[in-house]
């Protein structure tokens, strides 16, 4: 595959440029997509027509759709990236150190990173950004749903990125067009050293089954929430509705909530209303149901699956213990939540459910550019290995341990 081979190229060089000319080839990504806004939303226009005769579904159109709104926020992003300080060459004291030597270890770029996506044409530009800012080559493999909006994504990067003097292989985008399938990507273990998969449960699953390069999967939706008996009413709306704002993915949005079963009857009713006046869609389990006869019925397997509309479940529980046996067995993994006013209970939560962030009293909200701390999130990963949590800068790098010896043994 020649552009993994030209990226993979591309990411020697790449790997040893200064933390300025990155930071100044970011920059320049920023200014070429602020330049090419009207280039970008025609050919964004010629997706969604195409999509919408093709039967696309309404959630895919809505991850495709661009605004000018969601193209700032792009700018914005790529543009703090620029400015964050050089994410490599940092020093850490080695855990070891050997005798007569001096050890210590580096943050160093992986290599080459491949990021394959449904629709989100703007996600292509910001993993874009992350993989440039930490000396990584990327190749962009898209969606046909958006095969025009990612290729006027990518020339514009692609101009940014010669004009600052950094090889061209950097960016490479694969297309539909050019007949080269997720598998035939995903097995360029020679050139590739990482696969992001982002969008739909199915693509994370079909890129982590073909794949023989490790790959780093991202979690999005089938967040729970357990509320205790001592949680209160309006902390569980608002935090419910809150992690709904994420745009254009709520990635943590809250879809199963889990109830202690003494809870008050009139507190469960008064949520449903509110939920639906802002358009929600309620689901219960059968005792639920039985008591609630206009709620609609969960089926067994949604417990376990991701709704990405909006729409919350409804399950009662006997104890803690037993909601966080059911979060470990049905959860998504990367964001789940827990209302409680016992300090006891919220140690138990958090040390016990096994995902990647717990929340207490908190929403889950996801923010791709947060107003605080120096770092910018692509999205949040929910698995164990390569790392786990939000996926940053620090994510796109790997440690090298150099020891420094005097000649003496």
């Amino acid at each position: 595959m020649k552009s993994a081979l030209r990226a993979y190229l591309a990411s020697l060089k790449l790997g040893t440029t200064r933390g300025a000319e990155r930071s100044r080839a970011v920059l320049a990504m920023a200014e070429a997509l602020l330049s090419s806004f009207d280039d970008i939303l025609e050919a964004n226009t010629l997706d969604l027509e195409a999509s919408r005769e093709m039967a696309v579904p309404e959630l895919i159109l809505d991850w495709l759709k661009l605004t000018p709104k969601r193209l700032e926020a792009t700018v914005e992003i790529l543009q703090r990236l620029g400015e964050l300080p050089d994410p490599l060459r940092r020093v850490r004291n080695a855990d070891y150190q050997l005798e007569d030597s001096q050890t210590y270890s580096q943050l160093m770029p992986l290599g080459v990173i491949a990021f394959i996506y449904e629709a989100f044409p703007d996600l292509g530009a910001i993993a874009a950004g992350l993989c440039i800012k930490t000396g990584n080559s990327i190749i962009l493999k898209g969606g046909a749903e958006a095969s025009h909006s990612n290729a006027a994504i990518a020339n514009a990067l692609q101009s940014a990125i010669a004009e600052v003097g950094l090889p061209s292989g950097c960016l490479e985008l694969v297309s539909a067009e050019h007949g080269a399938s997720i598998r035939d990507l995903v097995s360029q273990d020679q050139y590739l050293n990482l696969v992001i998969p982002y969008g739909r449960s199915s693509l994370v699953q079909q890129v982590v089954r073909q794949s023989t390069v490790p790959v780093l999967k991202s979690g999005m939706g089938n967040c729970y929430l357990y509320w205790s008996l001592n949680g209160s009413l309006e902390m569980v709306r608002g935090v419910i509705l809150d992690s709904y704002q994420s745009e254009p993915d709520p990635v943590n949005a809250i879809e199963k909530v889990l109830i202690h079963r003494q809870a008050l009857p009139s507190s469960l009713a008064v949520l449903w209303n509110s939920l639906k006046e802002k358009g929600f869609e309620i689901k219960a389990d059968a005792e639920l149901v039985e008591a609630f006869p206009q709620l609609q019925l969960v089926k067994d397997t949604e417990w376990g699956s991701a709704y990405l509309t909006k729409t919350v479940a409804f399950k009662l529980v006997d104890s803690l213990e037993v909601a966080i046996a059911w979060i470990n067995q049905y959860s998504s993994g990367h964001a789940d939540c827990i209302v409680t006013e016992s300090y006891q209970e919220s140690r138990q939560f958090a040390l016990g459910v096994n995902s990647a962030s717990t929340y207490i009293n908190a929403s889950p909200r996801f923010s791709r550019n947060p107003s605080r701390g120096d770092s910018v999130f692509l999205g949040m990963s929910n698995q164990k290995g390569h790392r786990r949590g939000l996926i940053s800068l620090e994510t796109l790098t790997t440690v090298k341990h150099i020891v420094q010896g005097n000649g003496r043994f």
